[in-house]
């Protein structure tokens, strides 16, 4: 069976830091591309980050440049998005999702993650 999991949310202080993990079963996950995506209440699902599984090109939105990064180990069949300075405005429900190509948009994703909560408080 298909499987996503993330892991890695929590409540964090602005300017701290989490990790957090998408961990795949039932497929190779270096054979899709990974995108990260995150929703708050009352907004739009938007993408944060994904990493093709061609060259290993990573791609950020804007508002997490710098702060952000993706990475692969495909040893561990499992995905990573480290997150530094975090502030209020990134707190959302984060998903990972697999695809056929790397894209910030959510349509073409075949597969998706339960999320995991990330709360940034003071």
């Amino acid at each position: 069976q298909v499987q996503l999991v993330e892991s890695g949310g929590g409540l964090v202080q602005p300017g701290g830091s989490l990790r957090l993990s998408c961990a795949a079963s039932g497929f190779t996950l270096d054979d899709y591309a990974i995108g990260w995506f995150r929703q708050a209440p009352g907004k739009e699902r938007e993408g944060v980050s994904c990493i093709s599984s061609s060259d290993g090109s990573t791609y950020y939105a804007d508002s997490v440049k710098g702060r952000f990064t993706i990475s692969r180990d495909n040893a561990k069949n499992t995905v990573y998005l480290q997150m530094n300075s975090l502030k209020p405005e990134d707190t959302a429900v984060y998903y990972c999702a697999a695809a056929a190509i790397a894209t910030m948009h959510p349509g073409p994703y075949d597969y998706w993650g339960q999320g995991t909560q990330v709360t940034v408080s003071s």
